[in-house]
């Protein structure tokens, strides 16, 4: 009998295999990364109406405040299942304060003979705003459009600076000599100027809008560096020998040095989209953010003001939080992703 003999052949990782094996390792990126897929699950969910759709409706008294806030319901039947709002109707002889907030007119009210009733009535967790609407079921709706800006407005600047400083580092000349005529043009005019110069060109309001506003004006720092590093990489020796065997320039360009400076892209992308989502608020608070009709976490902000000067800080601690969990959570996940994809770094 002949014996078999096995032939074993080593294949090393590719760099996304590697990339891969290195996030998975790292328990921080891990749970991040869980953070951020929960929050887009929360997007969809909106947008599809399964969540917060009924966010307009007034289902309390205005400035009604958080249940655990306020310790529970409070009057004398706090047990029952579903309270009942009384409003406060003054006698003549009463002296009432005309700027009074409702839920404080309501803790005077009169218990009539042989009834059980509640002076307030609130089972909404983040309580209402002065119209009356679930605070909470805001600040489910306003990740929908705070979260959809921020990632599509990063993306959009992040591809532009990326390919144009690709190009501009790779191809050099008067290709780089175009590009950096027009990056100095952007880079020159300051940042608010030039988002409010476009939104008055536009004159449209809107999601939309305000994602070609922010994606049109935010590329210019991640052309910047992706220029860099391009020229950088340009020279190496594995991209001089992917060019000894016929590899085109696209394939150089994008599958050969793409890898190594996938970290620089995904840093600019997350800190782009805290930016945005910043921005989002200077625009829905100047006017040409989000519509009147809309809710997002700047418009809640903005609201927030006015409502802190009357003492109701509840709206802003629930924008604040579900803005501070996804920006922490995004901003880890990049982190990890970066450790993952750099070469340099040492596992």
């Amino acid at each position: 009998m002949q014996s078999q003999s096995t032939v074993v052949t080593n294949v090393s990782e590719g760099a996304w295999a590697l990339a891969w094996r290195r996030f998975k390792s790292d328990r921080v990126g891990v749970w991040s990364g869980i953070t951020v897929i929960l929050s887009l699950a929360l997007v969809l969910s909106t947008l599809l109406g399964s969540l917060a759709s009924d966010w307009e409706k007034e289902v309390a008294i205005s400035h009604a405040p958080p249940s655990w806030a306020m310790g529970g319901i409070q009057g004398e039947d706090a047990s029952a299942s579903t309270p009942e709002v009384v409003f406060y109707e003054p006698t003549p002889t009463d002296v009432v304060d005309p700027i009074a907030a409702q839920w404080e007119l309501a803790q005077k009210a009169v218990k009539p003979a042989g009834e059980k009733v509640n002076a307030l009535a609130t089972n909404l967790p983040m309580g209402s705003d002065k119209w009356g609407r679930d605070v909470l079921a805001k600040t489910i709706k306003g990740a929908e459009t705070s979260i959809l800006v921020g990632l599509a407005a990063a993306l959009m600047a992040t591809l532009l600076g990326s390919v144009l400083g690709a190009v501009s580092g790779w191809y050099g000349g008067i290709v780089d000599d175009l590009s950096n005529w027009l990056y100095n043009v952007f880079h020159s005019i300051p940042g608010i100027l030039l988002i409010l110069a476009i939104a008055a060109v536009l004159n449209t309001k809107g999601t939309m809008a305000v994602v070609l506003i922010l994606g049109t004006t935010g590329w210019t720092g991640t052309y910047r560096l992706m220029r860099g590093e391009y020229l950088k990489h340009r020279n190496r020796d594995y991209v001089r020998a992917a060019d000894a065997i016929g590899a085109s320039n696209n394939r150089r360009m994008f599958v050969h040095i793409l890898p190594n400076v996938s970290h620089v892209i995904l840093v600019q992308f997350s800190l782009l989209t805290v930016a945005c989502i910043k921005a989002e608020v200077i625009l829905s608070f100047l006017g040409f953010g989000v519509p009147v009709d809309g809710v997002s976490w700047g418009t809640m902000l903005t609201e927030a003001q006015n409502d802190l000067l009357v003492g109701k800080w509840w709206q802003l601690l629930s924008a604040t939080v579900a803005m501070s969990i996804f920006v922490t959570g995004l901003s880890l996940l990049t982190d990890s992703l970066r450790d993952a994809l750099d070469p340099k770094v040492i596992h």
